[in-house]
């Protein structure tokens, strides 16, 4: 019986109807698609504003990109392991706010490493309600995690008493995101870390090709051997840890928070990445490594818009259109797979 289980699952088809780890023609081609879908305009992108503006090349500025996307591409990395195995998070931004606030209550009176825990633990935990609640009770991912957002951010504004988190400079906690190695921040270098960690979770190991089988086909993943519930639950807790790490490389950059202050714009920022970066939104098909590049991809247009002087209200506009146009594509991705 072993045996047999286990000859199911090596041979189990993905959402294109070919073989896990084996892709077939058109897979191939749209996978290929997908890579070249976001790199070459991030490429092209890049090129484009080292012409028109001088400051953009520079170090600084290119590092302080980086930095200041570190919380994104920390919660858009573990995202996109939800999205590829079937669900989707929107309480990210909430479990974000949330972590801040923990994590700088804690840390105005106690150790920075009980802050950073605390923050971190409280993300992991709203992630594990958040997965038990879609995979024990059935409730659309959608729904449970919108739903959580508004019970996430009530908790925030309780914790924080509604009032914004001041830390000092001089705490310890400075240090956790700031410290400089190589000129470069800690909360660049962690987000490095994470980020691989994570790539190599999906797209190197076998539990990152049941993540990828329980989104392309659950009921073939169950039937297999998959433990379909488990692995969406795995992915959610490691979302909301994200978010919560976010949080406290936030506040610990910033030195400052306050409940319920631009979750929602994260949490669709977040989403943004992760679908410009060519992960299915039907699921089954992703990269967190695509996903990195498509955060970065709507930074730069940001810090473009900056740099030119452009009025930024063209930003959001920019962003809804490259949605938009990237959502179309996947829909077209999966007819082309029928």
């Amino acid at each position: 019986m072993t045996h047999q289980t286990t000859e199911q699952t090596d041979t189990l088809e993905g959402s294109d109807g070919s073989p896990l780890g084996v892709l077939s023609g058109t897979s191939r081609f749209l996978h290929s698609w997908r890579t070249a879908g976001i790199a070459i305009p991030f490429l092209i992108l890049f090129v484009t504003l080292s012409i028109a503006s001088q400051p953009f090349l520079h170090t600084s500025n290119l590092i302080n990109i980086l930095d200041q996307q570190a919380a994104t591409l920390c919660i858009a990395a573990a995202g996109t392991l939800v999205l590829v195995a079937g669900g989707i998070d929107l309480s990210v931004g909430a479990t974000y706010g949330l972590a801040t606030v923990v994590a700088g209550e804690i840390a105005a009176h106690h150790s920075p490493v009980l802050a950073i825990g605390a923050g971190i633990l409280v993300g992991l935990f709203v992630g594990l309600v958040n997965g038990l609640i879609v995979t024990v009770f059935k409730i659309n991912a959608l729904i449970t995690t919108l739903a959580m957002s508004f019970v996430i951010g009530g908790l925030a504004l309780k914790v924080s008493g509604g009032n914004l988190i001041v830390l000092s400079a001089n705490s310890g906690f400075f240090k956790f995101a700031n410290a400089q190695f190589l000129t470069v921040p800690s909360a660049v270098w962690m987000t490095l870390v994470f980020v691989v960690i994570l790539g190599l979770l999906l797209s190197g190991s076998t539990f990152g090709r049941y993540m990828v089988a329980s989104g392309g086909n659950a009921e073939a993943a169950r039937l297999a051997g998959v433990r379909v519930n488990l692995i969406r639950v795995v992915a959610f807790t490691l979302s909301g840890g994200a978010a919560g790490l976010g949080g406290v490389i936030d506040i610990s950059r910033l030195l400052s928070a306050q409940a319920a202050s631009g979750g929602s714009a994260l949490a669709f920022t977040v989403l943004a990445g992760i679908v410009v970066g060519g992960t299915s939104i039907a699921g089954g098909e992703g990269s967190v490594w695509r996903t990195a590049i498509g955060v970065l991809f709507i930074a730069l247009i940001g810090n473009g818009i900056d740099l030119l002087g452009v009025d930024p209200l063209y930003q959001q506009i920019v962003l809804g259109v490259i949605l938009l146009i990237a959502v179309g594509l996947d829909a077209w991705a999966r007819q082309r797979r029928r």
